[in-house]
């Protein structure tokens, strides 16, 4: 990595950014059936930042999660995170961040908002769709119940991250 500038932001980056995913899981605001974490902003903010290497911190936060360090929702951790209820928005984290690092690999401020938006719902129909597998639930109360409730928070999620990335170099 030595002499390497880019390959050394890389992993700067990811470190910060699993570091904020972190931080971000830790303010839990407790809802049926999912908690409402800062998580979401963290995720699209490493795709706009990163490009599409943001999906690296992103893989290493699941991974980190699944093998048992305490990075989940209130410090909880394990493969069993992602087989309840919560865990198809944790694995919608992967591609929604590669989504969102595509879109700002261009200069128009309108793909920038599009990726946001479709990285967010790419969150929150894996998750919506794991719900209804894992719970049993019905698709349309897992819509409602998954999806719906949390638009208003996303939408202000994915705007902080747009005005975020838009400030950084």
């Amino acid at each position: 990595m030595f002499g390497d500038l880019r390959r050394s932001r890389i992993v700067a980056y990811s470190a910060a950014f699993v570091a904020l995913i972190t931080m971000g899981s830790w303010v839990s605001i407790p809802f049926f059936p999912v908690p409402i974490t800062l998580q979401t902003l963290f995720v699209l903010l490493a795709g706009a930042v990163m490009k599409r290497y943001g999906v690296i911190p992103v893989t290493l936060y699941v991974l980190f999660g699944a093998i048992g360090l305490p990075v989940f929702h209130n410090g909880i951790a394990g493969i069993g995170v992602l087989l309840g209820p919560t865990g198809g928005y944790l694995i919608g984290f992967i591609p929604a961040a590669l989504i969102v690092g595509f879109a700002y690999e261009r200069q128009s401020h309108l793909m920038h908002i599009f990726g946001l938006a479709t990285g967010s719902m790419v969150i929150l129909i894996s998750g919506a769709s794991w719900l209804c597998y894992s719970t049993g639930m019905l698709p349309v109360a897992a819509l409602i119940g998954g999806v719906l409730i949390f638009l208003p928070g996303d939408a202000v999620k994915s705007g902080a991250a747009y005005l975020i990335a838009k400030r950084l170099p």
